[in-house]
């Protein structure tokens, strides 16, 4: 059964962090005419991608706090680090997954938060929800390791390229004319 449970835990990870990642990048396009083509494209998907990832989040989460259990208990062989580095992974990905719930229902629930903190404020939490997310995958992803250097983190600096061109958008010191005059 812990086994099952481990496999279960870890694919629903290996679902949710790229799932998580394309809700992140089709965030940023969503509210941003001026990436034209992409805009568009990312009001056609952020939602139900959003949603996607948030069901598998919580899957990954459910499957996490059984998994722990069995390594805590004893019933099976501790990670090939100590329990309280473990034990600090696990916090990481619960403020993960906190602050990911607070961004949904910032979204979902938009009279639940008052000014100054309005929807789209408490929305931008998933930014941090996400980048909790990515350190949790590297601490205590035991199966990521070997992707940290070739895959997560030029894809990490990418995200932080197309929300800098999008500030800089916003702002009006990059050209926003998607029509060609």
């Amino acid at each position: 059964m812990s086994t099952l449970v481990w496999y279960l835990d870890r694919a629903a990870a290996l679902l949710a962090y790229p799932s998580l990642y394309l809700a992140v990048l089709t965030g940023i396009f969503y509210n941003t005419e001026s990436f034209g083509p992409f805009h568009d494209a990312a009001r056609r998907v952020h939602v139900e991608l959003s949603v996607f990832a948030m069901l598998v989040t919580l899957l990954h989460a459910g499957l996490g706090v059984l998994d722990a259990w069995f390594v805590l208990t004893g019933a099976v062989p501790e990670p090939a680090y100590t329990q309280s580095y473990f034990l600090v992974g696990l916090a990481v990905g619960a403020g993960a997954l906190l602050l990911l719930t607070v961004a949904v229902l910032g979204f979902t629930d938009a009279k639940r938060f008052d000014r100054p903190w309005g929807p789209r404020a408490v929305h931008a939490f998933a930014y941090g929800g996400f980048v909790f997310g990515v350190v949790h995958a590297v601490a205590v992803g035991t199966d990521a390791v070997g992707l940290v250097r070739p895959l997560v983190v030029p894809s990490l600096v990418f995200l932080a390229y197309v929300l800098l061109l999008r500030g800089l958008a916003l702002r009006g010191v990059v050209p926003t004319d998607t029509k060609g005059q």
